[in-house]
């Protein structure tokens, strides 16, 4: 099973340790819909987590999205989409464009 160790930041984000936590793969990459909405939810966006299963966002789709697709597309509210954009989806792009440039 795998850990993902996660630590709330004051600035709402999580700091996202590399081992395995919840079932999700550690590459986002591999994600399910459900992955993705398990992931929402711990990091403490419960409601914001219906959007993605919604839109079924998977893995590779989150992984696609662009500041405009998470502030308009998921039809949120403006502060938990730029929450979300900037402290979650943002850093799991940079995390796994450097894992798969080595």
């Amino acid at each position: 099973m795998l850990i993902v160790d996660m630590e709330n930041k004051e600035n709402g984000s999580l700091d996202v340790k590399n081992s395995v936590e919840n079932g999700r793969p550690p590459d986002p990459a591999d994600w399910a819909v459900t992955d993705v909405v398990n992931y929402f939810r711990t990091a403490g966006f419960e409601e914001q987590a219906s959007a993605f299963q919604e839109q079924e966002i998977d893995g590779k789709s989150l992984l696609l999205m662009t500041r405009n697709d998470v502030l308009t597309g998921l039809s949120l509210k403006l502060g938990p989409a730029l929450k979300i954009y900037e402290y979650h989806v943002k850093p799991l792009q940079t995390q796994h464009l450097k894992n798969n440039s080595l």
